[in-house]
């Protein structure tokens, strides 16, 4: 296959493994809609494969953080850096890494979850930064698939069955809260744009770069900031020292920047919700080693 070339459909030299994502370690206290469990194999092959360990991994567009927690957990980069534009999932951030954690635990553990006690917290106005967090988490776990954006509802029937309760596990919460605060020493978290975080630390030395922007098809109707300039995106990859690797939805508009910026791609085929399969890009200058795994990487 041509570095940089587009094909529809399955890549003549596609990814074929199938993985369960329930065997990747749950991380992130986030549910968060397009997070990126199933890319953790090939974040650590990818990490494990270059010429020196990296000093820094930095993610601009963090969200629930799934790829920088795996990075500091396992000790794959000297250190991490996660960068959030959304105000509420950056006090949560904010909030672990450098403020009061335990107190969030506790928060969510003596939480008492009804209806009548969710409704009260979601329409509430948090006094302080802790407050916001704690918001956030329990909006992100009883809205419907995950998703924070402006209009998304409560869960009805949920998991099982089980209402506004199915994702709402207060001991796991606290049990991953506690556990990122023992490796919050290797993360640094910064408030603010990505891309001008990437504009200023593009030749940055000894770093690499996990990129899961916005996407196009999707991005409105998941996240509350989603307009992204995707062009000067892929020209500021272009420019950098480090290595990247980037997830992006199929879309004609993200194919044309791979092959203007001579980009390499694999496609990655999953399913998700309902079964459904949906095939995105995986995007890297060269992915010559991921192709050392066999099968077409197909997630469930």
């Amino acid at each position: 296959m041509e570095k940089g070339t587009i094909m529809t459909g399955t890549s003549s030299a596609s990814l074929s493994k199938i993985v369960n994502v329930s065997s990747i370690p749950q991380r992130s206290p986030f549910r968060y809609p397009g997070g990126k469990t199933w890319l953790i194999p090939l974040v650590r092959k990818w990490l494990g494969l270059l010429p020196s360990r990296p000093a820094t991994l930095i993610e601009p567009f963090a969200g629930g953080a799934v790829v920088g927690l795996t990075v500091a957990f396992e000790n794959l980069a000297s250190k991490v850096v996660l960068v959030e534009l959304d105000p509420d999932v950056a006090s949560v951030w904010e909030t672990i890494l450098n403020g009061k954690s335990s107190q969030l635990a506790e928060r969510i553990v003596k939480f008492e979850f009804n209806a009548k006690t969710v409704d009260s917290v979601l329409a509430s106005d948090p006094v302080s930064a802790l407050d916001q967090a704690f918001q956030t988490i329990l909006r992100n776990r009883v809205q419907h698939g995950g998703i924070m954006a402006p209009g998304a509802s409560l869960m009805k029937e949920g998991e099982n069955g089980k209402g506004l309760s199915s994702r709402w596990y207060p001991t796991t919460l606290a049990r991953r809260i506690t556990a990122i605060r023992e490796v919050r020493d290797r993360i640094e978290f910064l408030e603010g744009d990505g891309l001008t975080f990437l504009a200023k630390n593009k030749v940055r030395k000894n770093s690499v770069f996990f990129v899961d922007p916005p996407y196009t098809v999707t991005g409105r109707r998941l996240y509350r900031h989603s307009v992204l300039d995707h062009a000067k995106l892929f020209r500021m990859l272009a420019e950098t020292n480090g290595d990247f690797l980037m997830t992006y939805d199929k879309s004609p508009e993200i194919e044309e920047l791979v092959r203007a910026n001579n980009f390499d791609y694999e496609n990655v085929s999953m399913k998700g919700r309902l079964n459904l399969r949906k095939t995105e890009l995986l995007i890297g200058r060269d992915l010559a080693w991921s192709r050392s795994v066999e099968g077409s990487l197909l997630f469930s």
